[in-house]
């Protein structure tokens, strides 16, 4: 890999996206450590794909599936209360090296803390999905954007409503 000022052209995990884009900047990332992280369960999407998944989720979206596995099975109880809730998942497909990203929408080039892109140093993923039931171990939402079998890191209810509009003209991935 190439230092944080150079660019450098490769393949995007699975063959998604092959090249790096023109301005984007690539990084050598320090080794993983084990932050102690368990898949709690399955994301069930209709997307297979990176080109196929919506860039956004959107609240009238497909029904997606939440697969909660043993023994995080009780942790369910008292979900069904609320409206929204928010989904944090794996991005298990995702690059970890590009710290400058030229999103496909705008052309120009914006930190990676800077848009909501997969492509993170730690790519996990969020949104704040509508609940639409509880089946078993089965959370039923509406409002998800990541791929089929992305790995569930975890749950949380929503209580409060946040500011979603980024501030000025600014692309958000």
């Amino acid at each position: 890999m190439t230092g944080p000022d150079k660019e450098k052209r490769g393949p995007r995990a699975m063959g998604q996206e092959n090249e790096v884009r023109a301005g984007e900047v690539v990084v050598e990332p320090p080794s993983p450590t084990d932050a102690g992280l368990v898949f709690v369960g399955r994301v069930r999407t209709p997307w297979r794909t990176r080109a196929e998944a919506p860039r956004q989720g959107q609240p009238d979206g497909p029904v997606c599936r939440l697969e909660i596995f043993d023994p995080w099975k009780p942790a369910l109880q008292g979900l069904e209360r609320y409206e929204s809730i928010e989904v944090i998942y794996w991005l298990h497909l995702s690059r970890r090296d590009i710290v400058r990203q030229v999103p496909k929408s705008s052309g120009s080039s914006h930190g990676t803390f800077a848009l909501r892109s997969p492509v993170r140093p730690n790519p996990i993923g969020t949104s704040i999905v509508k609940l639409v039931g509880i089946e078993g171990s089965t959370v039923l939402v509406r409002g998800l954007d990541c791929l089929d079998e992305t790995p569930l890191l975890d749950i949380k209810p929503i209580r409060c409503q946040f500011a979603s509009a980024p501030k000025g003209d600014g692309e958000t991935g």
